[in-house]
């Protein structure tokens, strides 16, 4: 069992390496066109305008890269918020619920009416539906609040 996991993880680690590496390879690919692209018309401006036209062009292309980049990871940053936003909410609103003083209390209250042998099976079939109903809502894609 532990051979596996370590297998498993070896596996997982090998994948996100060579993911990774790629990664970097295509962003250092990227780098050096946009620097070529940026030359070619730095040159081209520079042989048609001048200089000054020429330093300008470069700067408003490097700009427009950066706002780009800028967007993307405001607009990337506000999803991930949104998404742990969402759900913190769900897992404070379940934690509210258990850590409530009266409803722990009619909970020891009902084990010392009912018998703890007695309510064994029927905490046992409600751990049943509630993981049913969990995993329903899960494959489904809405949250318990819905």
């Amino acid at each position: 069992m532990l051979q596996r996991m370590i297998a498993d993880f070896k596996e997982s680690t090998g994948h996100t390496v060579r993911l990774t590496s790629l990664a970097l390879a295509a962003a250092t690919g990227l780098f050096v066109t946009t620097c070529f692209l940026c030359a070619a018309a730095f040159v081209a401006v520079l042989n048609r305008y001048g200089l000054v036209a020429a330093c300008l062009t470069g700067a408003a292309i490097f700009f427009v890269v950066t706002l780009i980049a800028a967007i993307s990871y405001l607009v990337r940053k506000r999803a991930l918020a949104r998404a742990s936003h969402t759900a913190e909410a769900a897992r404070s609103a379940a934690n509210s619920l258990l850590a409530d003083p009266i409803l722990l209390a009619g909970g020891l209250e009902v084990v010392r009416m009912i018998g703890i042998k007695r309510l064994i099976p029927i905490l046992a079939i409600g751990g049943l539906a509630l993981g049913f109903l969990v995993s329903r809502q899960a494959a489904g894609g809405q949250s318990p609040a819905e």
